[in-house]
């Protein structure tokens, strides 16, 4: 089969540094995530680590491999035609045996019991031999491959009924008096076998069914890609080109009501683009010119054109499908229980199938031998590891997918694990508790009037591309204010720019920039302090040496920072700003958002420190932050978050990407990994108490106190809803409220 298995293990605990993580960059992996060759990948959801380059069964358990999700547009599952084909068959044939071993009509008809035997052999023979074939070889593989799995079990139970219902009748004799039933007769199961292969078909058919639900959220991300994108040649002129022909720099016109095709900025037009499938957000986001737009988003009434800036693997929706893909096949380390346990449970219930068949044959009532063949097919077929094996990949594949839909990228399953123990999280202030984008809100001339220092100070930042800078020139774009050329331009980092402005010496920084060029602000100090008060970051202007101006900028919070953290607090997580700003700025947002606890003025490279001293006092850490420097606190932490909107290294270096860069998704997130670990402990649950229950009952263990036995064919029909109450479980959470 040219198998490759990748082992995926997921550590316990907490993780040491690491950058990058969780994730696959761009350029590692095709848009669709195929092979190396070209074909589309498979894989198993009970063994994600089981990577095959074309469908077939699982080489451990069995069961079917499944396109990974960049590949199932709108594929046929071929599996599902061939196994539904071979029910309908089987139950056609499965039908009349059971009428004649039922209902007697064979002995209103004086029909012989040999030739009411040779009857269901002729009936049986296509089930078991064609509908049970892909069991067979699977079983045959599975201890060929020294790998025992639920079709071993499956093979071996209804392989003894028909092997022995076949010497049954063609050589009874063999049997003698130890087998011979009330009626005279040596007893057949042809009708077990010929059930439980029906029985077993259905319930693939059902569960491969269900199975393919579980990339409902993947597979309504990859139909928000157009086909088509109309491209504006250099002579003006537009024409349709597929999608895959669209490269960066590209002028792209999206008319009304349809998808953006790739990632890019507006450069002509206004609009409203309904963003929602990919943050979550109801309401419609405006674009008007230079807002960035995302591949995949719909477009409102508006008409804009786009250049494009990222195609292909690179836009945002590919990087969603393949972190929510690799998330999905990923395995949470309570899987290593299930895991432990499947590794014995086959031979175990084997051997427990081989105990009951002597101790029935020893002890058992008469016929001793047709009971304990009963007792043991019983207990073979009702105990299957299937369920078990779904537990948690089920719930992990399901859980992921309505993240998504959320806007929550969830990197590996190991951190749903984790994020349900977070008791800390420590947040970065600019970006994630704030816009991320400052905003001049007080200007307090000391030499000349307010539009003469914002004509200076603006004119001489023009040429600055800091964060504080460009609010500065926004702020005398909005009162209209006229800038002017500037010489002998000087950046001083960290400090501020000197420079030439209509012939006037200019500086325009903080404190330090001032005290380098030997100017005081001793006498502003008081108005500097009350701006400080207030959470603003202060500046100062000087013109000719003489200090002109205070200017105070403000980052806002965003609209949704107040109520996800009250909604944090109350359930009992401990928050901590973790900023590299003055302390007077941090504890006036922090007094605000009602944050007690503020780590202020840390460097990036102290970050990283503070999370692991916080985890050193036995606390569970999430860290969430938007920007480079907040990197290694983030692959530091227990679990990193990082807001959509922040940089591609904070991406990266985190667990949990924030698509729509709201604090309110942290809350959402941790909901739901409660709910999905809540929904791997129910499906456990269901695995074990079946099993426990279901095995002594097969057996015949109650069958002295209370004459209880199990019907092979009822044990079928029972392994089969076991499977299927897991999965049907896990589909509970594509519907969870977050």
């Amino acid at each position: 089969m040219g198998c490759s298995c990748k082992s995926s293990t997921a550590a316990a605990g907490r993780r040491p540094p690491r950058q990058p993580r969780g994730a696959v960059q761009p350029s590692a992996q095709p848009a669709l995530d195929q092979t190396a060759e070209g074909d589309v990948a498979y894989t198993c959801p009970m063994h994600p680590e089981v990577i095959e380059h074309r469908p077939g069964a699982c080489p451990k358990c069995g069961m079917a491999l499944e396109p990974r999700m960049g590949a199932t547009r709108d594929e046929r599952n071929s599996e599902l035609e061939d196994m539904a084909r071979r029910f309908k068959w089987s139950a056609f044939f499965a039908a009349p045996i059971v009428l004649l071993a039922m209902s007697g009509l064979t002995e209103a008809a004086h029909v012989t019991r040999s030739v009411q035997s040779w009857l269901e052999l002729l009936l049986a023979t296509p089930v078991v031999v064609w509908g049970g074939a892909p069991f067979f070889r699977r079983g045959w593989d599975s201890i060929v491959r020294r790998s025992l799995n639920m079709f071993t079990l499956i093979a071996a139970g209804t392989g003894a009924a028909y092997g022995y219902s076949l010497l049954a009748t063609a050589a009874p004799q063999v049997f003698r008096d130890n087998s011979i039933n009330s009626s005279g007769g040596t007893p057949v199961y042809f009708e077990a076998a010929a059930v439980i292969i029906t029985l077993v078909l259905f319930g693939q058919v059902l569960e491969l069914r269900a199975r393919l639900k579980t990339g409902d959220a993947v597979r309504a991300l990859l139909h928000l890609a157009p086909k088509i994108a109309h491209r504006i040649a250099s002579d003006g002129n537009e024409e349709d080109v597929p999608l895959g022909s669209v490269h960066s720099g590209d002028r792209l016109r999206v008319r009304p009501g349809e998808a953006i095709p790739a990632d890019g900025a507006v450069t002509e037009g206004t609009s409203s683009v309904n963003e929602s499938m990919m943050t979550g957000e109801a309401i419609p986001a405006e674009k008007t010119l230079g807002t960035a737009v995302i591949g995949g988003t719909v477009n409102g009434a508006g008409s804009f054109v786009m250049e494009a800036k990222r195609v292909g693997s690179d836009t945002v929706l590919s990087r969603i499908i393949r972190m929510v893909e690799m998330a999905q096949r990923s395995k949470a380390p309570i899987q290593r229980l299930a895991d432990r346990v499947s590794a014995f449970f086959v031979p175990g219930v084997a051997a427990i199938s081989f105990v009951t068949f002597l101790v029935w044959l020893a002890v058992g009532p008469e016929p001793r031998f047709a009971f304990a063949m009963m007792n043991a097919v019983a207990v073979l077929i009702i105990a299957c590891p299937c369920a078990l094996g779904l537990a948690t990949p089920m719930s992990v594949m399901v859980g992921v997918g309505r993240a998504a839909r959320a806007g929550i990228l969830v990197k590996n399953a190991e951190v749903l694990e984790s994020l349900e123990r977070v008791d800390t999280l420590v947040v970065d202030k600019t970006g994630t508790l704030t816009q991320g984008e400052p905003k001049i809100v007080s200007i307090l001339p000391l030499a000349g009037d307010r539009s003469e220092a914002l004509k200076f100070a603006a004119s001489i930042e023009q040429v600055s591309e800091h964060p504080l800078a460009r609010a500065v020139v926004e702020k005398a774009k909005e009162e209209r204010v006229a800038l002017h050329p500037v010489q002998n331009f000087k950046s001083m980092t960290g400090e501020g720019t000197t420079g030439t402005v209509d012939g006037r010496s200019v500086a325009f920084g903080n404190e330090k920039l001032l005290a380098r060029i030997g100017i005081s602000t001793v006498h502003a100090a008081e108005q500097a302090e009350n701006l400080k008060r207030q959470g603003e970051t202060v500046m100062y202007l000087s013109l000719d040496q003489k200090l002109a101006g205070i200017f105070g900028a403000r980052d806002p919070l965003k609209s949704t920072t107040r109520a996800a953290v009250q909604k944090l607090k109350r359930e009992g997580i401990r928050l901590i700003m973790l900023t590299g700003d003055h302390r007077r700025t941090a504890e006036a947002v922090g007094k605000s958002l009602e944050i007690e606890d503020i780590e202020a003025e840390v460097p990036p490279a102290r970050k990283g420190e503070v999370v692991e001293r916080l985890q050193k006092e036995g606390r569970v850490v999430a860290m969430a932050g938007d920007g480079m420097n907040d990197a290694p606190a983030l692959s530091q932490a227990d679990v990193g978050i990082a807001m959509g909107s922040g940089t591609d290294v904070a991406m990266e270096s985190s667990d949990v990407v924030l698509v729509k860069g709201d604090l309110q998704g942290i809350e959402r997130a941790k909901h739901l990994s409660r709910l999905v670990m809540r929904n791997i402990r129910e499906n456990l649950f269901f695995a074990f108490a079946y099993n426990v229950l279901a095995i002594p009952i097969a057996a015949g263990v109650f069958y002295p106190w209370f004459g209880w036995l199990l019907n092979p064919m009822i044990a079928g029909a029972a392994m089969t809803l076991s499977s299927l109450s897991v999965i049907l479980n896990s589909l509970r959470l594509r519907n969870a409220r977050l």
